[in-house]
């Protein structure tokens, strides 16, 4: 009975110990993931891969792999299945498998720390555990190599503490632990010989002792070389002990967003002329709220009129032209990392249930700052506390949201400080060419406020006292446009915005006079009922010690008629800027030529200066236009003689130069040594540039403006059939004579189409001088016919 109680410990002891080796990977892991139920499922895909190995060890070895995928199949639906009902995910287990399947290795490496266990972010640890469980097993067990049998199971371990990188603490505890379970499985014997004593004592002396002789030498031989990889590697490993792991997910790409997303605050203005849109449904609880007395003490930047501030994206970067959100977006699951939260803020919990009716893009809005999301699947920025959904938003989707609002305290405002360093650099920047007035009005606010606070509440006032707000004003919040907004003239368009002119003038004059500002945009609701287009507005928010983020609110206050700036603002008149220098506007224009004609001596009938100034510059526009007609018509005769004249192998040629004469036009000319598909290739990439350039642009002005259907039709048409001309040339060059007279006509109907469809995409005064630019001619002159 002992021996037999020993045999049975002898057998059991590998299986566990490639249980336990496999085990400690998903111990490994689940220290980046939210609780520990990823650590269960890796325990139990590994005892479930050893044990149908063990179970199953009098099969054929080709039979068993097929089980244990049966039954891998099995573990791994229903571990799926049960992190989607804890995740509270929508959907069948058909749809969340599959979803899993072709994103679970990317997100897995996008996710945000700590990584809740989701079926996408299990799918990937749990069939590794179970697939180094097997192979190990197999190995191990079945042909006795235990050694060779942990290797699937180190493996894993390695993943595992690659992937978990610098986010957790050393795995040294861990570590330990499979270094010892791993010795234990080796110090075991599996195989007893025949007779229980020396395998070799059946053996002749003389082989006998050989026998022996080679097995010491094999193991002083094994000693050795163990000893030297330890006195080699020995200092190389113990030198990476205090350094910082690789983070893997450097090298993944996170979630990306369009341009009205990385810049929502263009979309302020668009979303004014179109007040009764409809864009979210809301429903908004504050559970700690106080239960009765009168409402609490607004932030400065508090509406009194509205109670709930919906965040949709905070802009932290402007680089003179415009402000972006430049986040880094992490998936993430329903809890988000907790936040610091300001020492000197009160912290109260919002609950909001958030309908999308017709808001478009991926950003998702919620109060700052979501600490919980459900119902959706999010990626999250945790510096700006920005979050999206990567699929992009569709009416009809539904979530739930749990926020923590901070409210900063009132009574220490006025002598907080504002940080400054390094790490407020970001949100200090001024990027250059600051128009002079611009800089010289924040320095006279500043010079007049010394506190931060001071500072930041004149600038609030002066902006709220001296400019309207007006539905119908264009976006743009570039230096000019804000240079213009704060000192063009009020009877020319001047001097009045939407919400987007004035945080953005406070976020600038903010960081020109040392405060440290960013923009928000998101929306101002009762926190109940519908979200419609007109809520949308911007804010400016100040960063101060102990106390966070405090909003602003520089929009003038209802039937406040703004004064003039010039009251309060006046530029120095002994210094003006260039840009205020066309002053001599107020200048007559008529009053010097009746002085001259007064004074000009009787009886002079010479011509007159304003007859000789007409006919000076009627004569230069006669030669002017006469010299354009010329170069338009040597053009026409150019592009006529390529086209038409020669045979065809020379009209092909003649097409592709009109080609390669078109890409130089347009500023993307190819070289001499690109193959012709390398060129085709070139020439389809500077027609889709090109084309998105153009809609970018128009975009800029007006979000919702698209690229006329005919332009993207032809471009659509002609950018592939450039590849054909390629091909024709490419025949032309290798088989001369061969072209006929329809490929050449093709030919000239691709080169035609494409020139004309790249010069449609051009800006209208680009498209003007196409015809007319002397280039083709040149080049024409300079190479051979």
């Amino acid at each position: 009975m002992v021996t037999l109680a020993v045999r049975v410990l002898r057998a059991a002891v590998p299986p566990l110990a490639l249980i336990g080796l496999t085990a400690l990977a998903g111990v490994v892991l689940g220290r980046v993931y939210a609780g520990n139920l990823l650590t269960w499922l890796v325990i139990g895909a590994a005892a479930g891969s050893v044990l149908v190995s063990v179970a199953a060890r009098r099969l054929p070895s080709w039979l068993v792999a097929p089980v244990s995928v049966a039954a891998m199949a099995g573990w791994t639906l229903w571990s799926l299945r049960l992190a989607a009902t804890r995740a509270e995910l929508p959907g069948g287990l058909l749809e969340v498998s599959a979803d899993a399947a072709r994103n679970g290795i990317p997100r897995l490496l996008t996710a945000m720390i700590p990584v809740e266990p989701t079926p996408d972010t299990v799918l990937v640890p749990v069939v590794a555990a179970w697939l180094a469980g097997l192979t190990g097993a197999e190995v191990a067990l079945r042909t006795g190599r235990v050694l060779l049998g942990y290797l699937p199971a180190a493996g894993l371990y390695a993943a595992a503490l690659y992937v978990v990188g610098p986010n957790a603490e050393p795995a040294v505890g861990s570590t330990v632990v499979f270094v010892a379970v791993a010795a234990l499985g080796l110090a075991t014997p599996t195989r007893t010989a025949a007779g229980g004593g020396d395998p070799s004592a059946g053996l002749t002396p003389g082989v006998r002792a050989a026998v022996r002789l080679r097995l010491a030498a094999s193991a002083a031989l094994g000693v050795a070389l163990v000893v030297g990889l330890v006195a080699l590697l020995g200092p190389i490993v113990a030198g990476q002990v205090d350094g910082r792991p690789v983070d893997p997910r450097r090298y993944v790409e996170p979630p990306q967003v369009q341009t009205l997303d990385e810049n929502p605050l263009i979309r302020i203005s668009g979303w004014a002329l179109h007040p009764e849109q409809k864009l979210l449904d809301v429903s908004t609880e504050r559970p700690d709220a106080p239960p009765a007395g009168p409402p609490p003490e607004a932030d400065p930047a508090a509406d009194t009129a509205r109670s709930v501030r919906i965040r949709l994206a905070v802009l932290s970067d402007y680089d003179g032209v415009t402000w972006r959100v430049g986040a880094t977006y992490r998936n993430a699951g329903r809890i988000l990392p907790a936040a610091a939260v300001a020492r000197d803020s009160t912290v109260r919990t919002v609950r909001q249930q958030i309908s999308v009716a017709e808001l478009s893009g991926r950003l998702l809005p919620a109060v700052a700052t979501p600490r919980e999301v459900s119902g959706a699947r999010v990626a999250y920025d945790a510096a700006s506390g920005t979050l999206i959904r990567p699929e992009g938003l569709t009416p009809g989707l539904r979530y739930a949201v749990t926020s923590a609002e901070e409210r900063p305290d009132q009574n220490l405002l006025a002598s907080a400080n504002v940080p400054a360093g390094d790490e407020v650099a970001r949100v200090l920047r001024v990027a250059d060419g600051v128009p002079d007035p611009m800089r010289r009005l924040a320095t006279q606010l500043a010079e007049e406020n010394g506190a931060p606070f001071a500072r930041a509440s004149a600038i609030e006032q002066f902006l709220a006292e001296h400019y309207r707000v007006v539905a119908d004003a264009p976006s743009g919040h570039a230096y000019p446009n804000l240079g213009f907004f704060l000192f063009g003239p009020r009877n020319g368009g001047g001097q009045e915005g939407t919400s987007e002119q004035f945080a953005a003038a406070f976020a600038v004059l903010g960081r020109l006079s040392g405060l440290p500002t960013r923009v928000v945009v998101g929306f101002r609701t009762s926190g109940q009922g519908p979200v419609l287009a007109g809520d949308a507005y911007a804010w400016p928010e100040v960063l101060f010690d102990g106390l966070g983020w405090v909003s602003f609110d520089p929009l003038p206050r209802p039937d406040n008629e703004p004064r003039p700036v010039e009251e309060d603002f006046r530029p120095t008149p002994e210094d003006p800027p260039p840009s205020e220098a066309p002053a001599p506007t107020a200048e007559p224009s008529a009053s010097p030529e009746p002085a001259t004609a007064a004074d000009a001596p009787p009886g002079n009938d010479g011509v007159s200066t304003p007859v000789l100034v007409a006919g000076g510059s009627g004569g230069l526009l006669l030669v002017v236009g006469a010299f354009l007609l010329t170069l338009l018509a040597m053009r026409r005769s150019l592009t006529r003689g390529r086209l038409v004249r020669g045979d065809p192998g020379q009209r092909i040629a003649g097409a592709w130069r009109e080609v390669t004469d078109a890409l130089r036009l347009a500023g993307r000319p190819v070289g001499d040594d690109l193959a012709a598909t390398e060129v085709a290739g070139h020439a389809r990439q500077t027609l889709a540039d090109a084309r998105l350039a153009r809609s970018g642009g128009d975009a800029v002005g007006d979000p919702g403006a698209v690229a006329p259907s005919g332009d993207t039709a032809a471009a659509g048409a002609s950018a592939p059939a450039v590849d054909e001309l390629a091909a024709l040339l490419n025949q032309v060059g290798f088989a001369p004579g061969a072209a006929t007279p329809d490929q050449a006509a093709r030919a000239a109907e691709v080169a035609t189409a494409y020139v004309t469809t790249l010069r449609s995409a051009r800006p209208w005064w680009r498209r003007l001088l196409w015809s007319v630019h002397p280039t083709p001619l040149r080049r024409a002159r300079r190479s051979p016919r």
